[in-house]
Order: C-alpha cells, then structure tokens, then sequence
C-alpha cells in the first residue's frame, strides 16, 4: 500500500487534485470528517463516542479518530493505498498515525504540500465564493484569518515528516494539468 498525505491551504486545489490522484493511482479517500459522520450514521461504538462528545460541544480526541482510520484501512484490505485529506492536523496526531501504521506494515509514503501564494489564494477563495454559497469564501478578511490559522497550526505537521524526508512542496499555482503532473511526479518517484 502507497500512503499519500495531502495538505494545502484553503483554495490550494486540494480537493480538484484529490479527485485525479485517487482516480489515477487508485486510492481509497480518507477525510476524517467523512470517516465521523459514517461511524455515527452507522452507530458503531467509536462513532457513538465521538456523538456523545460532539454534542457536548467537545472535540473527538486523536486517539477516537486513529480508531476509525484502523477501522477504515482494515475494511479496505484490497486498497493500493489511502490519500489522507485533513489529517493529521497536529504533530500528535502525526505520531498517532505513523504508529498505527506501524502496526500494520505500512507507512506514510509522501507528505505532498501545495504551494500557493496569499494573494492567489485569496483571489480563488473570493472566486468560489461568488458561487459556493459559503459564507467563509466571500470576506477577504475572513480567508486571511483561515490561512493565518491554517499555516500556524499545520507547520508543525510538516516539521514532523521532514524528519523522514517525506515531505515535498509542489508549486500549487498554474493549470490544474501541470499542477497534477508536478503530483504525479512526485508520486511516482517515491513509489518504484
């Protein structure tokens, strides 16, 4: 299995380039988000924890969350492998996941980390706002916030894989093809 984390700020084109990555390398999407609404749709133990949490307004702790992406890599023994899309968030949380991957005989391949200037990206956010219907995409002072955040809480994740020499930045700006090509290229040189 060939483990893929994917991470960019808010209008960096992670979701259009997730879409072809797990299309063209076969991968199962993992986004914790996705992962918590199944358990709890589904009423597992895990996910009727993190409900009992979530509505008491508590966040569902890291080792809840490892929980369900054991759960969902053991349900997908035949995947090539996962793309991981908003986690790990925190250095902790990166730790968590490489120990469980221990555990299971595999590990985070690459940490691919889209580059794409403020400017840039706040002129993409206000561009989907005009046509998203979401609120947070339509005040610029807003988007600064999210990237401001968004850069101060995920470095360190960053920080943590570069110890493994598994992360690498990929210019996130120019057409959607090239941007994909540089990905693949990445990819491929970490998977032979």
């Amino acid at each position: 299995m060939f483990h893929i984390i994917l991470f960019g700020p808010p209008g960096s084109g992670k979701g259009t380039q997730s879409e072809k990555l797990i299309a063209t390398y076969g991968l199962k999407h993992l986004s914790t988000g996705d992962l918590l609404r199944n358990e709890i749709s589904n009423k597992t133990p895990l996910g009727m924890e993190a409900k009992s949490l979530m509505d008491k307004g508590q966040l569902v702790p890291d080792d809840v969350v490892i929980g369900m992406i054991s759960s969902a890599l053991d349900a997908n023994p035949d995947a090539k492998g996962f793309l991981f899309d908003g986690f790990p968030r925190t250095k902790a949380q990166a730790e968590a996941l490489d120990k469980l991957l221990k555990l299971k005989n595999a590990e985070i391949g690459v940490f691919l980390a889209m580059q794409v200037s403020e400017e840039e990206l706040v002129k993409r956010l206000l561009n989907r706002g005009l046509t998203s219907g979401r609120s947070d995409d339509t005040n610029e002072m807003v988007i600064r916030s999210r990237i401001t955040e968004y850069n101060s809480k995920t470095s360190s994740v960053a920080d943590y894989y570069k110890q493994y020499n598994k992360v690498v930045m990929v210019p996130g700006e120019g057409s959607i093809d090239d941007i994909f090509d540089a990905l693949c290229k990445e990819i491929n040189a970490r998977k032979a």
